[in-house]
């Protein structure tokens, strides 16, 4: 199990995954919280919390005398299986492997202003590596992504691995390089006709646009990632706790 993450959250996101990889079918019966609880060598009460979050998202339904049970609910299955929570190893997810990549297009283009500031590029770095990709949820179109990325790396892509695997993970394990930290935006925003027509989707539409820029150590701009997401198929959820000190109390975000 990952450490950084709250076990619990580690827990649910296990089970929501059988769900959507259909491991455990729409009305059927899960492992009890005893099995689940020696699956993961965790406390009963750390299940519980688990199972609580998914009955309360209604993925679950929680039948007294008889055991908790999945949604029958497809639609509702289908619109939480990308659920966004905003945490960068579900960009590395074997979870997402039904999403499928129907189109890639790289290109070497002059950067605008604009993407040289964010990629913090010299005045020798003439040229970057764009690269467009349609991605699919069962066939229906799910996000529209733009990468950019310096030359000296977008010489080595090979278009092959962008249909097969994330580009992060390609980054990472192929090209050796060590992310640090990342600056993502989050933002609701329209579609123009470039993604309109990739998305399926009237142009002006409401998407989920998202943007991240990764970098390694020393701060360095590795990579800027552009998203244009359908909303219904993306959920965000921030979780607060309330802290009182010196009685006074202060909403804080969690994990």
């Amino acid at each position: 199990m990952e450490t950084v993450i709250p076990i619990y959250y580690q827990i649910k996101r296990a089970i929501k995954g059988w769900i959507v990889n259909k491991e455990i079918d729409p009305g059927e019966k899960i492992p009890s919280e005893n099995e689940l609880a020696a699956k993961f060598n965790v406390t009963r009460l750390t299940v519980r919390q688990a199972i609580s979050q998914l009955n309360q998202e209604g993925f679950l339904n929680k039948r007294k005398g008889k055991g908790t049970f999945v949604t029958n609910n497809e639609n509702l299955i289908n619109s939480f299986s990308l659920e966004f929570f905003g945490l960068m190893d579900d960009l590395f997810s074997e979870q997402i492997s039904k999403v499928k990549i129907k189109s890639v297009t790289m290109n070497r283009l002059v950067p605008s202003k604009l993407i040289k500031e964010k990629l913090k590029l010299n005045s020798e770095e003439k040229e970057v590596l764009q690269i467009k990709r349609a991605r699919f949820l069962r066939d229906k179109p799910l996000t529209y992504n733009i990468n950019y990325l310096p030359m000296e790396i977008g010489v080595k892509m090979n278009e092959k691995d962008l249909y097969e695997r994330p580009l992060l993970q390609i980054l990472e394990k192929d090209f050796g390089i060590e992310f640090t930290e990342a600056i993502q935006t989050i933002e609701a925003s329209f579609a123009d006709q470039e993604v309109a027509e990739n998305l399926r989707i009237a142009s002006g539409s409401p998407i989920l646009f998202v943007e991240r820029v990764m970098y390694t150590r020393n701060h360095k701009p590795v990579e800027l990632f552009q998203s244009s997401n359908l909303g219904d198929q993306y959920k965000f959820i921030v979780r607060f706790k309330n802290v009182k000190e010196s009685g006074k109390s202060q909403w804080i975000h969690q994990d």
